[in-house]
């Protein structure tokens, strides 16, 4: 059975890190000397009051979390986090609507930039400082932050850090899993502060440099001004904001090898040349396209390009252009690459490149098979046979994901006015990418929408950044049964 007394214990505790979180609000609006300050203060004694009843009235016996608590944990702790943190919006009273204000703390939390705030600029410093650390602890992970930070939890954390970090595998670059939870969350600040600074060369005051460091490093897209990127009209911003949307769609474990002088497995690696080859494939086609097309100069041109397939491949979102006004075939990959996402192990969401590599090798090994029947050929994987599982799961996963697509766009076409806005709005709920197109193009939002499509669309954001599984496996009889 579902240990639900260590599992109360557990959200509890995490409940005291979404209050410290409310709190770093509560500072920020002391310093700017906002009306939304007491909205900061009630969201964090009521959050602070439920997680410390959670956590002290309720007598843990069993410290013994099975394989199934990890996936029940997980997706109770995403529901509770965004329940509670959308109470800062409706207190201070910026997004009046409970469906609004869900959707844009899921939409926060799982990283998909997905907004119904028609007037960013408006609001106050604490409410853009909330929507940007939402981003910041979804990106990495709510479960992994929990085992970085808390010591004594009683439990090694393979099963919690399995269910909640993308991909097909989960291998641990440190002795333990609570180590290897530390270790990304030390790189991912370093990351953040490194690209804080670098902003800061640029036009962009401290705020606005922290707030998109924020949102960048977790591929989230949230930005303080409503035009995004584009308010600023700079190259250098989006150079810089380009190199670091493509690092965080790098895997995590890879980049800490590299930082200990294992360059060369970071380019012997066949996710990360497969992403490194859309990225710049993609790129070039469109720039060519922009330029024949007389867009604007080469620079331009190579330069919008770039962004946009780094901003959608990595699931940002950040906006400099409205690519609905591009050629159609500019438009197409745009929509391809809504799918794929970037590495495992990052903060992007998608299909993840690993799995896209995983499905192509096994087509053509297919067609082998058919040549020599007897033979036994394997999937390999930076030089290694594949286990028949992970093949096995990567395209149950693959094959899941385009159904819940599919249905999920017939289900969207209801309420709205063409597929186009159907479709992109679902895998861009789906993979956690923000813009789409038709009525939900870069710059426009979701606030048009019918109440039932925004909600449909946070339980989809919730689905495809858990991958899935973790949430469906809940809805099989087996996972209650002893």
């Amino acid at each position: 059975m579902i240990n639900f007394r260590f599992i109360t214990n557990i959200i509890g505790k995490l409940l005291f890190v979404e209050s410290a979180f409310l709190i770093l609000c509560i500072i920020v609006a002391l310093i700017y000397g906002e009306n939304d300050l007491m909205a900061f203060v009630y969201s964090a004694i009521i959050t602070l009051g439920v997680g410390s009843l959670m956590t002290f009235t309720v007598k843990v016996k069993d410290r013994v979390l099975a394989k199934k608590d990890g996936y029940f944990i997980v997706t109770c702790t995403w529901i509770i986090f965004t329940i509670f943190g959308c109470l800062p919006y409706l207190f201070g009273g910026t997004i009046p609507s409970i469906v609004d204000a869900i959707f844009e703390t899921m939409s926060g939390f799982t990283t998909t930039g997905s907004s119904v705030i028609n007037n960013v600029e408006a609001l106050p410093h604490a409410t853009l400082f909330w929507r940007s650390l939402t981003q910041w602890m979804g990106g990495m992970g709510i479960i992994v932050l929990l085992l970085a930070i808390i010591p004594g939890l009683g439990i090694e954390g393979r099963d919690l850090f399995v269910a909640e970090v993308p991909g097909p595998t989960h291998d641990k670059f440190t002795a333990t899993f609570k180590s290897t939870a530390r270790r990304m969350w030390y790189l991912y600040i370093s990351l953040t502060a490194a690209q804080a600074i670098l902003l800061l060369l640029g036009n962009m005051d401290l705020f606005d440099a922290i707030c998109h460091a924020f949102t960048t490093m977790a591929t989230g897209g949230y930005s303080t001004k409503q035009a995004s990127l584009a308010y600023w009209d700079s190259a250098y911003i989006q150079y810089v904001v380009i190199i670091f949307m493509f690092i965080a769609g790098t895997n995590f474990g890879l980049l800490y090898v590299m930082l200990h002088g294992k360059f060369r497995k970071l380019f012997h690696d066949e996710e990360f040349k497969l992403y490194l080859y859309i990225t710049l494939g993609a790129s070039a086609i469109i720039a060519i396209v922009l330029f024949l097309n007389g867009y604007a100069n080469l620079e331009l041109s190579i330069r919008e390009s770039i962004f946009q397939v780094v901003t959608i491949l990595t699931t940002t979102g950040f906006a400099t252009a409205d690519y609905l006004l591009w050629p159609p075939l500019t438009g197409a990959i745009i929509f391809a690459l809504l799918f794929i996402g970037a590495c495992a192990g990052s903060t992007s969401g998608g299909l993840k490149c690993i799995r896209l590599n995983l499905l192509f090798k096994n087509s053509f090994i297919e067609m082998k098979r058919i040549i020599h029947p007897n033979g036994i050929i394997n999937v390999k994987y930076n030089g290694k046979s594949v286990h028949p599982n992970i093949m096995t799961g990567v395209m149950g996963f693959f094959i899941l994901y385009m159904f819940i697509f599919a249905i999920s766009s017939l289900i969207m076409s209801l309420f709205t006015q063409d597929i186009a806005t159907a479709c992109s709005a679902v895998i861009s709920s789906m993979s956690n990418v923000g813009p789409g197109f038709g009525e939900i193009g870069p710059m426009d939002n979701f606030a048009n929408l019918h109440d039932f499509a925004k909600i449909f669309l946070s339980i989809l954001m919730m689905v495809g950044r858990l991958e899935i599984f973790t949430v469906l496996v809940l809805f099989s009889k087996t996972f209650w049964k002893k």
